[in-house]
């Protein structure tokens, strides 16, 4: 990959063990990658959203949790690409690891008694998390962080798959969608990372428009954002199903996605 730009900042001489392929504080001194900064809101806005509503319909705590742990995700990205130092990167990666530990309780409970905790689960994924932590403390290696999330990942994806093969089938466009779209996104962090140089070269010869289109890990950024939201909402789907509730997908403003249902009336 390509240096970063040399523009001095606000923030001052990066210390982050990753470098991305926006250049430096080309839009303003106050932050260091503008683009990959701002395409975090994705993640940061909705979930909140999303977190109240969940109290607001009275579900459970985990659920809540899943809304606001991706938000802390993206508040976390935020300070990261903002400054490119090492401790924002920490608050970028660990909540990474730790919501998806979120996500995988909620979908290996889908089908459990309503307000049920599942100690043995809770404990293995805790410790998962203080493991990840320690060594990735000790060793530094975005590789070995890359690898735990991966594995997170590829466990709710074989889980979701499960879903819609054997138990719900009428989910596999919801599910499916998420999949893709967060595929996508790592589709297009990948083509970021690796043609770099070329992809520099093109912004400087392009109208800004042009250039900020192929500024691809924010695009990895919204992607990846609106995945892990879809994967809420599946988990959340596939919850309020087997709870006998009567959930659908509604658009607002004919955009975005959000689940509206009501129980089942007694008799």
């Amino acid at each position: 990959m390509a240096p970063a730009g040399d523009r001095k900042g606000y923030w001052g001489p990066t210390t982050s063990t990753l470098d991305w392929c926006e250049e430096n504080y080309a839009v303003t001194q106050f932050i260091a990658e503008f683009w990959n900064t701002v395409s975090n809101l994705i993640m940061i806005i909705p979930p909140i959203f999303g977190g109240i509503q969940s109290i607001r319909d009275g579900l459970e705590k985990r659920y809540v949790a899943a809304y606001l742990a991706l938000t802390v995700v993206g508040m976390g990205s935020w300070c990261f690409h903002m400054t490119l130092k090492y401790e924002m990167q920490l608050l970028d990666e660990l909540p990474m690891i730790y919501s998806c530990c979120i996500f995988v309780y909620c979908m290996f409970e889908c089908f459990k008694m309503k307000n049920s905790v599942n100690y043995h689960l809770l404990f293995t994924l805790v410790l998962f998390s203080l493991i990840v932590t320690t060594v990735y403390l000790k060793v530094k290696e975005p590789i070995f962080h890359q690898v735990m999330y991966g594995m997170l990942v590829f466990t709710l994806v074989l889980r979701s798959i499960y879903i819609v093969t054997w138990v719900y089938p009428w989910l596999r466009g919801l599910g499916y969608t998420s999949l893709a779209i967060f595929l996508l996104g790592f589709l297009l962090w990948n083509v970021d990372n690796i043609f770099c140089d070329s992809l520099r070269s093109f912004r400087k010869k392009v109208p800004p428009i042009l250039g900020v289109a192929t500024q691809f890990h924010a695009w990895w950024h919204i992607l990846t954002g609106l995945g892990s939201y879809l994967h809420i909402l599946f988990s959340l789907y596939t919850r309020t199903l087997y709870l006998r509730y009567r959930p659908k997908v509604k658009f607002l403003f004919g955009i975005w996605p959000v689940i509206m249902f009501e129980p089942l009336r007694k008799h």
